[in-house]
């Protein structure tokens, strides 16, 4: 009979260190390809700034870094202690 406790459980394929790298690989050559795909395909938008090269790629991550940045303030402002659901308050 299988024993399945973690220690002995099977991990995904996505934990595995091997496969790190080539998701990092992967992730990277995906962003510069559609980063490159502006010579192909120009940008035309609202207001100037946004026709400059890798503007949109640079645009996203700046939006994303700040959404984190404010889900870990608000993370900070909204915990509760570690002995919020503890029984030995009354």
């Amino acid at each position: 009979m299988k024993d399945n406790t973690p220690m002995n459980k099977p991990s995904h394929w996505l934990d595995r260190p091997p496969n790190h790298r080539k998701l990092w690989i992967g992730f990277w050559l995906v962003l510069a390809a559609t980063v490159a795909a502006q010579w192909w395909w120009p940008v035309y938008g609202h207001f100037s700034v946004e026709s400059f090269f890798g503007f949109n790629a640079l645009y996203g991550f700046g939006v994303c870094a700040l959404m984190i940045g404010v889900a870990k303030g608000a993370a900070l402002w909204l915990k509760r202690p570690d002995t919020y659901y503890d029984d030995t308050h009354d």
